[in-house]
């Protein structure tokens, strides 16, 4: 097992000094309290955006709490989704071929289940939230021949956003302090509540990319004191770990420094 550690360790380090873009800002207080590389520049958010999705899904009635609704994956969706659905080339989305409920939704990053959120919601509604959010460009027409902005605005299309509008907006979340329903905002922080981290800090986040973007959006929390922050990586086409997964690593060794006592 500690082979199998550091040899993950290894890998991880040695794509985070490949990095041609590594953007890291943090904020605590309203305040920026490290920022490092090109954090204004915009990029598809990817599955990050499963976060904003969720707020939406919560505080619009469609989800109800991390648990429900569970909805079955059929052939209609398993049809709907064929370009994304290759399970023996991504072994991550073997888990997609089962219901899903929110939680499971967020834990295996499912796309059926966004795109369930996303046309309940329609187009009125969703513009509405991602204005209301204040995310990035604004942007949810999609491929404006496809029609497609309910499904892959977010998915490298016209939706896009920067680490320091990311980590704005994360932050609102982790203070409860955005324009929809506290529930919905409650609901979301369980369903992206992820593990203890450094001196038994609580991290939340979603991870978000493709092989050679990645993005890790969240928080950290611990007594009275909450750090936001963001870290998006763009790493060689042929790496061998998602950049969402190298994104995480490399946020979590950044985020080292600050958990330090005031």
């Amino acid at each position: 097992m500690r082979k199998i550690f550091f040899a993950l360790s290894a890998v991880l380090f040695s794509f985070s000094a490949q990095a041609s873009n590594n953007a890291f800002v943090a904020k605590e207080n309203g305040k920026i309290v490290k920022q490092e590389g090109k954090c204004d520049q915009r990029h598809s958010p990817f599955s990050t955006f499963k976060t904003p999705l969720a707020l939406m899904g919560f505080d619009a009635g469609i989800l109800t709490n991390p648990q429900a609704p569970l909805v079955e994956f059929t052939s209609e969706i398993k049809k709907n989704i064929e370009p994304w659905y290759m399970p023996e080339k991504y072994p991550g989305m073997i888990f997609w071929g089962r219901a899903q409920t929110p939680a499971s939704w967020i834990k295996y990053s499912v796309v059926w289940y966004s795109h369930y959120i996303s046309q309940k919601l329609g187009m009125e509604k969703f513009q509405h939230y991602v204005n209301a959010f204040n995310y990035g460009n604004k942007d949810v027409s999609g491929d404006s021949q496809k029609k497609d902005g309910l499904l892959t605005s977010w998915i490298q299309s016209s939706l896009e956003i920067s680490p320091l509008e990311q980590v704005d907006f994360i932050e609102k979340l982790s203070t409860l302090n955005l324009p929809i329903s506290k529930q919905a905002q409650e609901h979301t922080k369980k369903i992206i509540e992820l593990e203890n981290i450094g001196d038994d800090w609580k991290l939340y986040g979603k991870t978000g990319g493709s092989k050679k973007q990645g993005w890790f959006v969240g928080w950290i929390e611990k007594g009275n004191r909450i750090i936001s922050f963001t870290q998006y990586i763009e790493q060689s086409d042929d790496s061998l770990i998602s950049g969402g997964r190298v994104a995480k690593e490399i946020a979590k060794d950044n985020l080292i420094s600050l958990m330090l006592p005031l």
